[in-house]
Parts: C-alpha cells; sequence; structure tokens
C-alpha cells in the first residue's frame, strides 16, 4: 500500500469507536418523521423508525406544495441546471427565489449557493478578506463554515467568548477605531440550542461602526414574522447588515443563501470562488424552495406546532428530571458527557423503541461534553412527544447516567453551565 494508504489506515484505526456511522433513511413523504432505516436488527433488512434528530424543522421537505413545485419544475426545465451561474446555469427559478429571500429579510438583494457550507466559506472569504486591514470579531462557538470562511480570508480575527457581549465591547474598544470591523455570530447555536443576544450586538456594533454578519440557519422559516428569523423577530430587520440562511432546514430543501445591501451582495457575486466555480442548484430545487418560502411567508401553523412541540418535550424532560442544555430554542439537546454512554443511549433508543436520536461526539462538540440532539419538528404530534420522552426516561433509568451539572432543567432555569461547543459543529450547513 501507499504511504497515504498507510497513513490513514492507522489515522482511522486510532479514531476506535470515535469513527462516524450514517443511518441510511428512506423518509416517508407525508409520514414523516416515519422513516425506513436498514440494517439496525438482526435478521431485517427494514425497520421502520420515528425520526428526532432531522432538521426538517417543520416538515416542508415533503409539503405538497413544495413536491408539486419541484415536479412542475423537473418536466419543464429537466434535472440539473447545466452549468454555473455565470455560465449557462441561471435559470429563472433562481432569479425569483434570490428576489423572495431579499424581500423576506427586507434587504436590497440576496445570493444562492449550493450550500449554506459554500454560503459562508465563500462570503466571508470575500467580505473579510478583500478589504485591507478589515477585523473580524467573532463568536467562539461559530460553525465549522465560518471559521473556514476566515480562515481563508485570511484576515485577522478576535474570537469573543460565547454570546460574551462584555467581552465582545472589550475587544472592540482594544482595536483600532479607524481599521474596518466585522462582527460573525450566529442567532441559533445549532447544538447547544441558545440564542445570541442580538439587541445587545447591534448595539455595540453601532457604537463601533462595525458591520455585521448573522447567520440565521437554524432560525430562517421557523422564527420572527414570515419566517425571517431571530433578527426579524426582535425587530432588528435593518440592524444586521448580512444575513445568511439556509434552504436545508426551515424551508425543507437544499442550499444557502445571503441577503444583504446591493453592494456586498454583489462583490461576492463576482469575487466568490465558491460560487462562481460551482455547478448552480437544479431549479427543481430551487423551484421547491421558492414554493417553502412562500407558503411559510404566508403561515405560521407550522411554526406553531414547531414551537408547541419543543416546550411540552422541554416540560417532559424536566418532570422526568432528565437535563437540556438551553430552553431558548426548538433544539433540545440533552447532555450526556460521556462518549461511550451517550452512543449506548442513542443504540437503546433506535434498538428498543425505533426511535432515532444522534448521538453527537468529539469534534462536533468537546469531549465530555457528549449530547443527544433532539429536534422535535412541526410533524411529530404531541403524542410523539410523549411516547418520545416516556423512551428517553426509561434508557436513562437503564444507564444509570448522572449528567454533569449545573445544567438547565425545569428546576435550574440558567444557562450558566452550558456546554461550549467546538468549531466543527457538524449538523450541515
Amino acid at each position: 500500500m501507499s504511504q497515504h494508504v498507510d497513513f490513514f489506515s492507522r489515522e482511522l484505526a486510532e479514531l476506535g469507536n470515535g469513527r462516524r456511522d450514517f443511518m441510511e433513511l428512506g423518509r416517508h413523504a407525508g409520514r414523516f418523521p416515519k422513516a425506513l432505516a436498514r440494517g439496525i436488527r438482526p435478521g431485517s433488512t427494514v425497520s421502520e423508525i420515528s425520526v428526532w434528530c432531522s432538521n426538517d424543522y417543520l416538515g416542508m421537505g415533503e409539503h405538497p406544495v413544495v413536491l408539486e413545485a419541484m415536479k412542475r419544475a423537473i418536466d419543464e426545465y429537466g434535472a440539473g441546471s447545466g452549468g454555473s451561474r455565470n455560465i449557462s446555469g441561471t435559470n429563472h427559478c433562481h432569479v425569483l427565489l434570490e428576489k423572495e429571500l431579499a424581500a423576506l429579510h427586507r434587504k436590497d438583494s440576496a445570493l444562492l449557493f449550493s450550500s449554506g457550507y459554500a454560503a459562508n466559506d465563500g462570503a466571508l472569504t470575500v467580505l473579510a478578506g478583500r478589504m485591507d486591514g478589515c477585523i473580524v470579531f467573532s463568536d467562539e462557538l461559530n460553525h465549522a463554515s465560518i471559521i473556514d470562511g476566515l480562515r481563508h480570508s485570511g484576515a485577522e480575527k478576535r474570537i469573543f467568548r460565547h454570546n460574551d457581549t462584555a467581552h465582545l465591547e472589550e475587544l472592540l474598544a482594544a482595536s483600532d477605531p479607524d481599521r474596518p470591523k466585522l462582527i460573525v455570530l450566529e442567532s441559533v447555536y445549532s447544538m447547544s440550542g441558545d440564542i445570541a443576544p442580538l439587541a445587545e450586538i447591534a448595539e455595540i456594533a453601532r457604537r463601533h461602526q462595525a458591520t455585521t454578519f448573522l447567520d440565521e440557519v437554524h432560525a430562517v422559516g421557523l422564527y420572527g414574522p414570515q419566517g425571517a428569523g431571530i433578527a426579524a423577530r426582535e425587530g432588528l430587520h435593518d440592524d444586521f447588515t448580512v444575513i445568511m440562511g439556509t434552504l436545508g432546514k426551515g424551508f425543507g430543501t437544499a442550499g444557502g443563501y445571503l441577503a444583504g445591501p446591493a453592494p456586498l451582495i454583489d462583490a461576492v457575486r463576482n469575487f466568490s470562488r465558491p460560487f462562481i466555480f460551482t455547478t448552480s442548484l437544479p431549479p427543481a430545487v430551487a423551484a421547491g424552495a421558492l414554493a417553502a418560502v412562500r407558503y411559510l411567508r404566508g403561515s405560521d401553523r407550522e411554526r406553531e406546532r414547531l414551537h408547541e412541540n419543543a416546550r411540552h418535550l422541554q416540560r417532559l424532560l424536566g418532570k422526568h428530571g432528565i437535563p437540556y442544555v438551553s430552553d431558548d430554542s426548538h433544539i433540545v439537546s440533552v447532555l450526556i458527557g460521556d462518549d461511550a454512554i451517550c452512543k449506548e443511549a442513542a443504540a437503546r433508543l433506535l434498538h428498543q423503541h425505533g426511535i432515532y436520536a444522534q448521538s453527537i461526539n468529539a469534534p462536533s462538540v468537546r469531549t465530555g461534553e457528549e449530547i443527544l440532539r433532539i429536534a422535535p419538528s412541526a410533524v411529530h404530534t404531541p403524542g410523539d412527544v410523549e411516547e418520545f420522552a416516556a423512551a428517553l426516561n426509561e434508557v436513562w433509568s437503564e444507564i444509570g447516567t448522572t449528567a454533569p451539572s449545573p445544567l438547565r432543567t425545569a428546576a435550574a432555569p440558567s444557562n450558566t453551565g452550558a456546554p461550549r461547543y467546538g468549531a466543527n459543529q457538524a449538523d450541515g450547513a
């Protein structure tokens, strides 16, 4: 074998039980969160399970208006886009979707990317990297795509403690007032589920004349008027310069986007290598996303069901004494704090109860802060929530785990002891 094969074989062997496994799922259109999983029980090739860790939070990936739009687009335009946006790959569906997203966020312009990861990487490489002397102030728990974009930009960075506005203020005050500044953060953090103090950060940015870049991938479609996100919910539409979002979570399809001032969006369009050198989204995907955005701008029903389910689950976990990290959002991560026990809990939920909740280990979280990442959806019923909580309580008792403290439970509503997740969060942007 070559030296490369030998090297990576050793690297993988050292991972041991930490190697990533992938659940092969066939989601039931019209019956999600039910799905077919392959090979999880001896002697059975396919088993029906209930999914509790999907990012399709509102079930728009199976919504009739989305499916019909995609089918029509396939019949009209075929399967692929045929090229990059600059070379034959711009379809009318792309243009309409960008206009709809700009209107959703009350911004001048929007730009589509093949994924949220590509949007963060491609945008930040340009926005942070092309201005001489730019200093970036980045939350320590920002997603891997943000970290990679900032690395590729080559810009000078200052990392502020997670959601710590006093530390951000301190770092900004210590910087050269004449240098351009960019503050980069997320609204809803994908592993802990906590929410950034956006009003305070917006005020700090104003005082220091900083541009702001807000990643709302776990908020668009889910929060705020018309599903425009947390900034919109807080009445801060105009206080964040660039909004970055995804089409693969609340909107149920695939792709990422930016919305912001026309000169910034046009600069990314002209200089971003991940945008310029990538085949554009299939027209059917853009059509489905457009249908989802338009639908959710006019319907609160799905958002209401999602948040009712999240609150119901939080109440039940509190009743059972099962610690979860934050009650800020719809993401209800249960802290276990041990890799082997976390995997065992996930395995028991799957094999004994037909419930899929993903265990999350390093490097997505720090060693000793392993979690079950649980995401109730709008398409779970209250009965589903109760069955899940009962199953988790049974598994919790069986494995005899005691969670680290202090943690957020019904009896301890403080976020102080929430774990800090690393820079390589791998939930898929």
